[in-house]
Formats: structure tokens, C-alpha cells, sequence
């Protein structure tokens, strides 16, 4: 174990998320830079000893870790107020430990025509106007595919299964991809 007595202390502070199952826990500390990982069951999250550790809170459904924050998904009948000081409590001191946080994460399927111009124009939408707002929410959405003018996204963390993501998804993320990319008629997602 490192020696802490000089790290500058960890904060941690939570945000609501559109998903009232889950809630974003948001660390002054890079936890797994520019990358994410979702881990929707424990069998998942083998390959993060910190979401192994959360499933072990008997609450926990689900962990998704990106750059700063961890978003934790809830079992539906357990109220936020009974176990966030719990839940917070062993964040701040697992990363002030300085314990792994991901060692091994799943490889992400590589789509097909990664070249073509309009997947291309599709990622730069993503990339440019989705992503950020999407994880102001404590969630990623990734492309997957396209074909026949259906692009296919992966919405995880916060997105997947949140109530309001199918209108998002639709009203939001659709139309503005229809505008941007005009041979795009239609966005699905998987994670819901």
C-alpha cells in the first residue's frame, strides 16, 4: 500500500441523475481516464476490483466507472437517503487507499466500416454534442452500428434503463442525428 500523507484528500459529492435508480458519485480524482466500463451484474465485474467491492453492498445492481465519477444503479424498493452515506463513505476511502480501480475491461465489439464518411459524420455528432450531456447524467452512449440508415447505440451507466432515455433517445439524440447526418432515419439503443 502507498504511503497517502502527502496525496491531496479526496472529495467526493454526489449528483442526481435522470434515472431515479441511479446516482453519480464525483471524485476531485481521475478514476479511469477518457475510457468506460459498465458492469450491469456482478458477474460482469470481474475485471474491477472496485465494482466487485460495491456488489458486495447488497443494494447495488449495477456500477459504471468513467473519468472522475462512479454511477451506481440501485434496487428499485431501496431509498437513496438510507444508503448514500454508506456508499460514499467506502468510495472516498477505497480511492484514497489508492486500490485498483479497473485492471481488465471488456473489449468493446469494433463495427463494421469504420471508414465509411457517414459512420464517420455519425461518430462526430456523438462525440461532439451527445456525449457531453450524456454524461452530465452520469451515463456514456457509444456507436455500435449502422446500417440502412439505423444507427445503433450502447447507452450505458445512468442511460440504461433510466425512464426518460427512450424520449431522449428519440426526441433528442434522433433528431439531432437526422438534422447532422441526413442519411440517418432512425437511432435504437441497447442497455435500455
Amino acid at each position: 500500500m502507498e504511503d497517502n500523507s502527502t496525496q491531496a484528500p479526496i472529495d467526493l459529492y454526489t449528483e442526481a441523475t435522470p434515472n431515479p435508480e441511479t446516482l453519480k458519485f464525483v471524485l476531485n480524482k481521475m478514476l479511469y481516464a477518457s475510457k468506460s466500463v459498465d458492469y450491469p451484474t456482478l458477474e460482469s465485474a470481474n475485471g474491477s476490483p472496485l465494482a466487485m467491492d460495491l456488489f458486495g453492498f447488497p443494494f447495488v445492481k449495477g456500477v459504471f466507472i468513467m473519468n472522475n465519477f462512479v454511477t451506481i444503479t440501485k434496487h428499485p424498493e431501496i431509498v437513496w437517503e438510507d444508503i448514500t452515506p454508506s456508499l460514499k463513505a467506502f468510495i472516498k476511502k477505497y480511492v484514497q487507499d489508492g486500490r485498483p480501480i479497473v485492471i481488465d475491461a471488456p473489449e468493446r465489439p469494433i463495427a463494421t466500416g469504420d471508414t465509411n464518411a457517414i459512420i464517420e459524420k455519425i461518430k462526430e455528432v456523438l462525440e461532439n454534442y451527445v456525449k457531453p450531456a450524456v454524461e452530465m447524467d452520469g451515463g456514456a452512449i457509444a456507436f455500435k452500428s449502422y446500417e440502412e440508415g439505423v444507427v445503433s447505440v450502447l447507452l450505458q451507466g445512468s442511460c440504461s434503463g433510466c425512464p426518460s432515455s427512450t424520449i431522449t433517445l428519440k426526441s433528442g439524440i434522433e433528431n439531432l442525428m437526422k438534422r447532422m447526418v441526413p442519411e440517418v432515419t432512425s437511432v435504437v439503443a441497447e442497455g435500455m
